[in-house]
């Protein structure tokens, strides 16, 4: 196979091959009766649009939406938008492409930091854990659902809304919570409890695919629901496991969206649950802030204020 080109070295003109995502699947009809394939697709460092032409309901039939796929193609301008007219195109498995270069990272947008470094260094910190209770409630969930949560986003569209965005999330809590724990006198060890396990039930709220959608369990309960679920299960297994500290990591998972639910039941009544709460907020929203900047295309130094914030941000002087 020739060199891989991704999406955001596209130019009207050029011919393509590479492996691309396929994000959206619609088989139409032109006016003529004609069918043809209207599709997105996507890597690492972008989205397009693409259509198939010739011989749609043929490879419509080979893949479907959220499939790997290897293209062929050409690109044209359609309306000031680039367009993929697709020629050749195959769904892709590893076994049979990776000898070409194919990698499944390579088609989705992923953490800038690398994930086996960041497992690395979430156990780090899980091993200086003095409580042996919580140290081992943490290493037993993490250990058994590591498959998962190496490339786990931290949310679909908001914060860390990327590949192993959830280990980049949850480093980030704890470095932040070990100082402010310490600055405020808090229980470092419980608040670190809080911070690995008050979103750990989103293994099972997300679905385990290149397109995350949200599961059934995701959608009836939520992973708070199924964060304390597991906790719970969890320490089924530890013996003599505390009550009294069961009840406080379940406080600080059921509380730690407070910020956002003002009811008496979700408002925090620990210090560490308080420090949690915020934490989590101000981390999701510096992240919202610097995606806002990152993706912004307008000219000059500041954003749109079309973005979440609804104000213009700051992108700084270009030197």
């Amino acid at each position: 196979m020739k060199k891989i080109i991704y999406i955001d070295k596209f130019k009207v003109n050029m011919d393509i091959q590479g492996f691309y995502l396929c994000k959206v699947k619609q088989l139409r009809t032109t006016r003529a009766g004609e069918l043809y394939l209207d599709l997105v697709i996507q890597d690492k460092t972008g989205e397009v649009g693409a259509k198939v032409w010739d011989r749609a309901e043929e490879f419509s039939g080979k893949f479907k939406k959220g499939d790997p796929l290897a293209v062929r193609g050409r690109v044209e301008s359609y309306q000031d938008k680039l367009q993929v007219v697709i020629g050749r195109l195959n769904k892709v498995t590893p076994a049979r492409y990776s000898r070409y270069g194919f990698k499944e990272e390579e088609l989705v947008p992923t953490s800038p930091n690398d994930p086996a470094k960041m497992w690395a260094d979430i156990g780090n910190i899980i091993k200086n854990i003095k409580n042996p209770y919580l140290k081992q409630l943490i290493s037993d969930l993490y250990r058994g659902n590591k498959k998962m949560l190496m490339t786990l986003p931290a949310s679909i569209s908001r914060h860390y809304p990327y590949r192993s965005g959830y280990l980049e999330h949850i480093l980030s809590l704890a470095k932040v919570g070990i100082t402010l724990a310490k600055h405020y006198n808090a229980d470092v060890d419980l608040l670190l409890a809080g911070i690995f396990l008050h979103a750990i039930g989103k293994v099972k709220e997300l679905s385990d695919s290149l397109i995350p959608s949200f599961t059934d369990e995701g959608n009836f309960l939520g992973h708070t629901y199924l964060s304390r679920d597991m906790v719970r299960e969890g320490t089924r297994k530890i013996e003599n496991f505390p009550n009294d500290l069961l009840t406080k990591v379940e406080h600080l998972i059921a509380t730690h969206e407070g910020i956002y639910d003002r009811r008496y039941s979700s408002k925090p009544k620990l210090k560490e649950a308080l420090l949690l709460q915020h934490i989590d907020y101000l981390d999701t929203r510096v992240n919202l802030f610097e995606q806002i900047i990152n993706e912004d295309v307008e000219e000059g130094d500041w954003t749109s204020l079309r973005n979440y914030f609804s104000v213009p941000l700051f992108k700084g002087k270009k030197k």
